[in-house]
């Protein structure tokens, strides 16, 4: 004879609390719980007159062509200490959308939104217009709407057909796609246009559309720094062509795997100096062009920018004579990420260094100083050669410092 068990319903979630697992634990939507790891977050001061904000404009989730869910980077970026991140899901290259269906283009955002509401972390709306023409890929943030940047009148039966989705998406003309971002009042930026991908030779090169869009005032920014690539030619074209010089992460995976914060590495970002701590404001300091590149441990921005940066970055905390000499104790303390790596261009020459020093990032260096005279008062100058304001072009900075010389009896 066959005993039949009584059928017990027991909800899901007191299941799972009686496993010690959490709702929350389980489902990818919700707040990010990550905080600020103060070992691999990124931290820089403010400039005179503005606040020094921390963004990444360029990321990808399982919404387009990333491998994480959109919480999946916040948190990562919270944990970066980012200032803002922007999503911006390529709009017609859809590898997952047999898996991850959505025809609301915005939703990737929508949930970062939601991930981020229980921190301070500005999550900024984008998209990526994708193409292999001349337009190449594109970046427009602070737009309103993704969905009217898209446009597939024959999309494949099969939607794992990803190769058939974006031919019938890129048939819609990339002008389109940037006077509908435009019309939003968006931020348009050139992605990694060194990209040998599309460029073989790895050389950005001005075209016929890109210059027409930056008359037309459609196009204002330039990937300089995407991932591991830094391009000066890019760098060239940025300033030639008067565009804000952009560097992201570009992240697919894991922050953790392509940038390993855990080793000292860091994502690529933008510096972005801002009237005040908002969406708002971010833009205006975008379309202003008040932007500078961190990548690698090389700073990249335009001369005011990057004074400004290493101006607050640096400057002599101490000095003194050495007892019963004329040679000076000056300590250079450093507020900044970037470990400055400074060549001296003044007359004076250093005790135990040569010409070349390095200031650790968040750290000091006492260096002996030999004026060749009792003075009341230094003025260092050095070269800071992981501070570009051009291609192959250092930026400069003079330290001083006042100094009270001992008496003439203690001197000699």
């Amino acid at each position: 004879m066959t005993h039949l068990r009584p059928s017990i319903s027991i909800p899901l979630g007191t299941c799972l609390i009686a496993l010690g697992i959490t709702i929350q634990s389980v489902y990818a939507h919700g707040p990010a719980r990550a905080e600020t790891d103060t070992d691999r977050a990124i931290q820089f001061p403010d400039i005179e007159g503005h606040q020094t904000l921390v963004i990444d404009l360029h990321t990808h989730t399982s919404f387009s062509d990333g491998h994480v869910w959109p919480k999946i980077r916040m948190e990562e970026a919270l944990r970066d200490g980012l200032d803002a991140i922007a999503v911006t899901e390529h709009l017609e290259y859809q590898p997952h959308l047999g898996d991850i269906p959505h025809e609301d283009r915005n939703r990737a955002y929508e949930i970062s939104v939601d991930a981020a509401k229980e921190s301070d972390l500005i999550v900024i709306p984008g998209s990526e217009i994708t193409r292999q023409d001349d337009a190449g890929h594109m970046n427009a943030v602070f737009i309103s709407d993704a969905n009217k940047l898209i446009q597939v009148d024959n999309p494949p039966q099969d939607p794992h057909d990803t190769l058939g989705y974006y031919q019938a998406a890129a048939a819609w003309p990339a002008q389109n796609a940037v006077d509908a971002a435009h019309a939003q009042g968006a931020f348009i930026f050139w992605n990694h246009p060194f990209w040998s991908a599309q460029s073989p030779d790895a050389i950005t090169r001005m075209n016929a559309f890109h210059e027409a869009n930056i008359k037309a005032g459609r196009l204002h920014g330039i990937e300089v720094a995407n991932g591991q690539v830094y391009s000066e030619e890019t760098h060239a074209i940025a300033l030639k062509y008067d565009l804000a010089l952009i560097g992201v992460s570009d992240v697919h995976d894991l922050i953790d795997w392509d940038y390993e914060p855990h080793k000292g590495g860091h994502r690529p970002v933008n510096l972005v100096f801002t009237e005040e701590r908002s969406a708002a404001a971010i833009k205006e300091a975008l379309f202003a062009k008040r932007t500078v590149i961190w990548f690698r441990n090389l700073l990249i921005g335009r001369a005011p920018e990057i004074n400004a940066l290493l101006k607050a970055s640096l400057s002599i905390t101490q000095a003194s004579y050495r007892l019963g000499t004329m040679v000076a104790d000056v300590t250079i303390t450093n507020r900044s990420d970037a470990d400055m790596q400074l060549k001296n261009t003044s007359e004076l020459t250093f005790m135990e260094y040569a010409d070349h020093i390095t200031v650790p990032a968040h750290g000091e260096l006492t260096i002996g100083v030999k004026p060749g005279k009792l003075q009341k008062s230094l003025s260092l100058n050095f070269e800071v050669h992981n501070a570009l304001v051009a291609p192959k072009q250092s930026a400069s900075i003079t330290l001083t410092a006042s100094i009270t010389p001992p008496t003439l009896e203690t001197a000699q």
